[in-house]
Formats: C-alpha cells, sequence, structure tokens
C-alpha cells in the first residue's frame, strides 16, 4: 500500500513565542537548559539537525509536557526519518518493521464478533483474562491485522505507521463497530492522538481500557473487596499522548480500595520501564532508569506494582519482584477485587 500524503498539524509560531521549552527543558533523559532548547527547537523548527535527533531515547514524554498541543515528539520522529537518524542499530528497526506485517495466522475478521468489543492488539497471551464478570458479554478481535503499529515511533519509522493505518482502521470498521475497547494504551493513543494529529479519520470511537474498567466497577461495585494495598503505577510511553483519559485511573483504584503512593516518578514525571531503552542499546542508561524508578517504588513502601502496559511488565516486573514487590496488570487487580483469579 502507498503512503498518503498525511502531513502533520503543527503551528510553528507556538513553538517561537513559547515562554518555557518545557519539551525539551523538562526531559529527563537529555540535560538541557532553556537557552539551549531555544537554540536547539529553532533548528527542529527550520528542519536542521539537532543533538535532540540524535540522543532521544523516545519516551514520548514530550508531548505531554508540551501544553500548546503543538506535538513536538511526532515533529522530531519526523525529522530523525527524514534525515535517516535510526535510534536503534538498523538490524533492530528491521526486525521490528517485519513484526507489523500480518502472515497465515493472522485472522483479518473475526465473524460474531459483537459489541462489547475489546481489541488486544498483538497480546495472545491476555486472551485467557479477559473473562469473568469484568468482562462478561466482551468479544475480542487482535492480530496484526488490528496492531496499530505506533511503536514505529520508537524506530525513526512513522511513515510506516500512516502508511498502514488506514488499512487497520478499515480491518476494524469492516466489523461495524460503533465502539472498540483498547486494551493496550498505544492502540488508543493512535486511533485518538496520532490519528488526529496527522488528519486521519476514524469512524468508530475509541474507548481506553480505563473507561471501560471503571464504568463496569461501577457497575459491580456491590461485589468489590477493598484490596486496602498500597500500590505504585507505572505509566507506559503512549500514555503520554492522551493524558486525558488518566482521571479514569485514579477513580478505578478509589473504587478498588488501593492506595497510589506519593513517589518521585509518578504521573507527569514518570521514568519509561526501560524496555524501549534497552531496545535502543542504551544499556547504561536502562540500568540507571530501572534502578532509581525501582527504588523510588521501594522508598514510597508500594506493596504492587501496577501495569497497563503488557510491554512494560515484560520489562519491569522480575526487576520489582526481585525488590518484594508484587507486579500485576490493572486488569487483573480489578479481578483481585472481585475475588476472581486474576490469570
Amino acid at each position: 500500500m502507498q503512503s498518503q500524503n498525511f502531513v502533520l498539524k503543527f503551528q510553528k509560531e507556538l513553538c517561537e513565542t513559547c515562554p518555557t521549552y518545557d519539551c525539551l527543558t523538562r526531559c529527563q533523559y537529555l540535560n538541557i537548559d532553556t537557552k539551549t532548547a531555544e537554540r536547539e527547537i529553532r533548528k527542529l523548527l527550520n528542519g536542521e539537525d539537532s543533538f535532540v535527533l540524535h540522543e532521544c531515547v523516545t519516551c514520548y514524554a514530550c508531548e505531554e509536557y508540551c501544553k500548546r498541543g503543538n506535538h513536538p515528539f511526532y515533529l522530531i520522529t519526523d525529522l530523525q526519518e527524514k534525515k535517516g537518524i535510526l535510534p536503534a542499530p538498523k538490524p533492530i528497526v528491521k526486525q521490528w518493521v517485519n513484526l507489523g506485517i500480518p502472515d497465515k495466522k493472522d485472522i483479518p475478521h473475526f465473524y460474531g464478533a459483537e459489541e462489547p468489543v475489546i481489541s488486544l492488539c498483538l497480546f495472545p497471551d491476555f486472551v485467557n483474562s479477559i473473562r469473568g464478570k469484568l468482562f462478561q458479554g466482551v468479544s475480542i478481535v487482535l492480530g496484526r491485522h488490528f496492531f496499530c503499529n505506533l511503536v514505529y515511533l520508537h524506530f525513526g519509522k512513522p511513515s510506516l505507521i500512516r502508511e498502514r493505518l488506514p488499512k487497520i482502521i478499515e480491518n476494524i470498521a469492516s466489523h461495524g463497530f460503533k465502539e472498540v475497547v483498547f486494551f493496550h494504551d498505544e492502540c488508543y493513543s493512535t486511533f485518538t492522538s496520532y490519528a488526529d494529529a496527522y488528519e486521519i479519520k476514524v469512524p468508530f470511537r475509541p474507548v481506553h481500557l480505563f473507561e471501560y474498567l471503571y464504568n463496569r466497577l461501577k457497575e459491580l461495585k456491590d461485589e468489590i473487596k477493598p484490596l486496602n494495598v498500597r500500590i505504585a503505577y507505572q505509566r507506559n510511553c503512549s500514555t503520554r499522548l492522551t493524558p486525558q483519559k488518566e482521571h479514569y485511573l485514579d477513580k478505578i483504584f478509589e473504587l478498588l480500595g488501593v492506595e497510589r503512593v506519593e513517589r518521585k516518578y509518578d504521573r507527569e514525571n514518570a521514568l519509561c520501564c526501560g524496555g524501549i531503552i534497552r531496545g535502543l542499546q542504551k544499556l547504561d542508561l536502562f540500568v540507571e532508569v530501572q534502578k532509581k524508578n525501582v527504588e523510588d517504588m521501594k522508598n514510597a513502601k508500594a506493596e504492587y506494582c501496577v501495569f497497563n502496559c503488557p510491554a512494560c511488565y515484560s520489562s519491569l516486573a522480575e526487576r520489582v519482584r526481585k525488590e518484594g514487590i508484587k507486579p500485576i496488570m490493572l486488569h487483573q487487580l480489578c479481578k483481585l477485587a472481585l475475588r476472581e483469579e486474576p490469570r
């Protein structure tokens, strides 16, 4: 399929008049003062090379730090690709590019799938966990025909997202769904933030898993047994693209009777799980980031580390477990409160 000419909605003058340059000065992986930030932003606006393009760890956070909605991270990834700057070694990029191509195991149409429907993206290991009271009557779709491809923001290949996304949207829309719940935050952020930024039309309403869980827990409120535990929450990178749904998370924790511990690396100040930093072969930084993050959870006396992203779980679960903190996915925590096997 040929890539359509989707252009980023970006207003240069918003950056030129920015009083803070928060997108760069708040970066937790690049040490950039205001004067340097102003200089490097102007380079990026003019399409020039900048050390930012080479040293960015692709954590997405600058999208959230920009309070003017001007998509600095999407600009950075577009420039990386335009200049042939690959954040990761070429063999790793190639491996990831091939990952998104459907093969014979992938099903393009799930006949009989009805709303409410959950897209599991590329995480078949969680099929058996989408059961019980929490997911009663829910249909599942998954596989590469539904894979959002947003991961290519990490690898300097954003045009692949725009090339493949119209067909993925078509695959989902062909089922006639009016709403689709997205299990993976990256999918939700693709069909909301990224699609909107490039004016790609989405003919169904993307529903975040937080919203689904909150509404379902309210229906099951009388069956919830408060957990009374202290939890640390590990924010994933793509949630930076859609922070407007975060309020559901605190409401979920309130319903479950858990305490989200106060700690340094939470909310807008969250640290990457380290997985993508390791993938970019920045191994010393990977070790440092995970150490700071887990020590912060431990100092806050967290009993559980709650994940929303399966990739974050894969990257960090063993590390937190070694420190005596129990790793658990958010929907599994909800099932615990309903006295169901989390699985």
